[in-house]
């Protein structure tokens, strides 16, 4: 979603903001913006479109100042325009906002009632006209800040520049994540550390409602309640905010090949040193849990799809799987004896973070499956299990979709020994298997020549269906949305056995048909599903080991063969052709992988 950043620097600000903004870029955005204060005046810079933009237009109209803040909008209210870019000006305050003002409305209404009228179509602008109406009321910039800041319904991250000021910035946050950036004699704000991490290395993440107070001397930091508090200052390392591509073409290419690294990275950290077992913290303890309720957005969804199959046939422990923007409003019976698992790639998904608060004290525990430690999600959990997958730059999920997986199916085999249903030597085997996983990923990373010939032809279809049975029916619809993500062909997963209930009236020679069906249990059934899209003229496209392949007979239009691997792991293998296909379909259409239209990285609004 959208990035802010913020300086008070000893340089010139606007070099320092582009390349902050640059490093935001993940998030996802349409427009970007900066502004400055420079001999008292307030200046701002905006431009449609990439960076690139923004920074030929630097170029042209210099923005001089050693303070300012930075701003990449994605779209919410209004479009992509330069009027509706941020930074927002009105008079003396700019201001650069992430989330969404719910009662902007009743605010524009109370501002045109006094003569201000408003000039764009966004629900930020009112937060500026606010803050410069209370200061031609007489308050000085603090004090309309907070003013402002008093009247805001709704979630955001909010920084404040004015004129005249230039060792003063404002911030704020609710619901949309902040963090403050201490440097020698200078201070930095920024959406995340990934934004801050070429200035410093020490960060202040500001917690639920607080405001900011920042000066080159250091940070004033009040709570919910106007109080003064302090705030840790946590030191991040390199290798937390690194983002380079490391020679390959887009970051999504270098975070599918990360997937062996990085699993083996989280399995060290969660298996014991000699193999002996699990090592997750000892609050992961399923004795008496009598329901687990599994709550994410997107892929992470996906991946508690998979992990539902783990739980119930594995563990016996029946599991709720609930997208997070709907969680809340079904009004779900919760058990005190469940246990809530929250899954999120940022640990700022809007949704997400709303359902965590909506079961605080109703359920026996509330555990986190994160890629950010220090986040929002994170932080307001009973405990927290970080997945250890490295910063994902990419839009489309992928290394953090297998790490994901790889923890739930960790905790599903605790639950499993914790609920006598696996033997100490059905885990040990189990965990031989997972130990052995990165070593199968690498065989599944050389079919990328493979993959790229068959996707050349993906790419000339309008619509492509994918098929799957039992836990491999959710890795179908997380290859239907990496597609559909990053190439732009409309496609759709489904569960094997509904084909003939409805999506087999799609079938035809120009629809071709992705199966995925490793050779276990259920095998049969689904090359039964295959030949019926074969029947009617459908191009199947299997995804099998070597003897699913060779069963499977003729008939097919291409097949990507996989190591054999223990049927457990199989959706975690099988996530990277998946990733593969929508990567080199993406590459042949030409479309912007690593930035797809219209999405963002964290969704930090609802």
């Amino acid at each position: 979603m959208c990035g802010i950043v913020g300086v008070l620097s000893n340089h010139e600000a606007a070099p320092i903001l582009l390349e902050a903004l640059k490093r935001l870029e993940y998030r996802g955005y349409d427009s970007a913006g900066i502004a400055t204060v420079n001999g008292g005046r307030l200046d701002r810079r905006r431009a449609v479109g990439k960076l690139a933009n923004l920074s030929d237009l630097l170029v042209h109209e210099p923005l001089p100042g050693k303070a300012g803040i930075g701003h990449t909008r994605w779209a919410t209210h209004g479009a992509a325009t330069v009027g509706n870019a941020h930074p927002h000006k009105a008079g003396p305050v700019a201001i650069v906002h992430n989330g969404i003002i719910e009662n902007f409305r009743e605010l524009r209404a109370e501002l045109t009632e006094q003569g201000i009228g408003c000039e764009t179509e966004t629900d930020t602008e009112v937060v500026a006209l606010l803050a410069r109406h209370y200061m031609d009321r007489g308050l000085d910039a603090r004090a309309a800040a907070m003013a402002t800041l008093d009247r805001l319904e709704g979630a955001f991250a909010l920084c404040f520049l004015f004129d005249g000021e230039d060792d003063l910035i404002i911030a704020a946050r609710k619901g949309s994540p902040l963090a403050v950036g201490h440097g020698e004699g200078e201070m930095f704000v920024g959406s995340d550390a990934i934004a801050l991490a070429p200035m410093t290395d020490r960060i202040t993440y500001l917690e639920e409602g607080d405001r900011a107070v920042v000066t080159r001397k250091g940070v004033e930091i009040l709570d919910a309640a106007g109080r003064h508090v302090n705030r840790a200052v946590a030191t991040i390392t390199r290798e937390a905010t690194q983002v380079e591509k490391g020679g390959y073409k887009h970051f999504m290419a270098k975070e599918i090949a990360e997937q062996p690294g990085v699993l083996a990275d989280a399995l060290n950290h969660y298996l014991a040193s000699d193999d002996s077992g699990l090592a997750l913290p000892a609050e992961v303890d399923f004795t008496g849990v009598d329901r687990v309720t599994l709550v994410a957005c997107g892929t992470a969804f996906l991946a508690c799809q998979v992990a539902k199959y783990w739980f119930e046939q594995i563990a016996g422990l029946p599991v709720d799987v609930d997208i997070a923007s709907e969680f809340r409003y079904r009004d779900p019976v919760l058990s005190p004896k469940s246990w809530a698992l929250f899954v999120s790639q940022s640990g700022e998904t809007a949704d997400t973070l709303a359902a965590l608060r909506h079961v605080q004290g109703k359920v026996a525990k509330v555990v986190s499956v994160v890629n950010v430690p220090t986040s929002s999600i994170a932080r307001e959990s009973d405990l927290a299990l970080p997945t250890l997958a490295g910063v994902e730059v990419g839009v489309a999920s992928t290394k953090a979709f297998t790490c994901q997986l790889t923890l739930l199916a960790l905790l599903a085999l605790k639950a499993a020994a914790d609920r006598g249903r696996l033997s100490p030597e059905a885990l040990a085997a189990r965990l031989a298997a997972l130990r052995n996983l990165p070593g199968v990923m690498n065989h599944a990373l050389q079919m990328g020549d493979d993959v790229a010939r068959i996707a050349g032809q993906l790419a000339e279809a309008q619509d492509i269906l994918f098929l799957g049975r039992g836990q491999m029916f959710p890795l179908a619809l997380e290859g239907a949305l990496k597609l559909k993500e990053i190439s732009y062909i409309h496609a759709e997963g489904y569960a094997s056995g509904e084909l003939k209930h409805g999506p087999i009236a799609l079938i035809d020679s120009h629809v071709p048909v992705i199966v995925m069906a490793p050779r276990d249990a259920l095998f049969d059934k689904t090359v039964s599903n295959m030949q019926e899209v074969m029947a009617r003229h459908g191009q199947v496209l299997l995804i099998s080991d070597a003897r699913g392949v060779h069963e499977a007979g003729d008939g097919i239009w291409a097949s990507l063969t996989l190591p054999e691997v223990d049927p457990m792991l199989a959706p975690i293998l099988y996530a990277i052709p998946a990733q593969l296909l929508a990567y080199h379909t993406a590459i042949a259409k030409g479309t912007d992988v690593d930035q797809p239209r219209n999405l963002a990285k964290s969704v930090t609004v609802e």
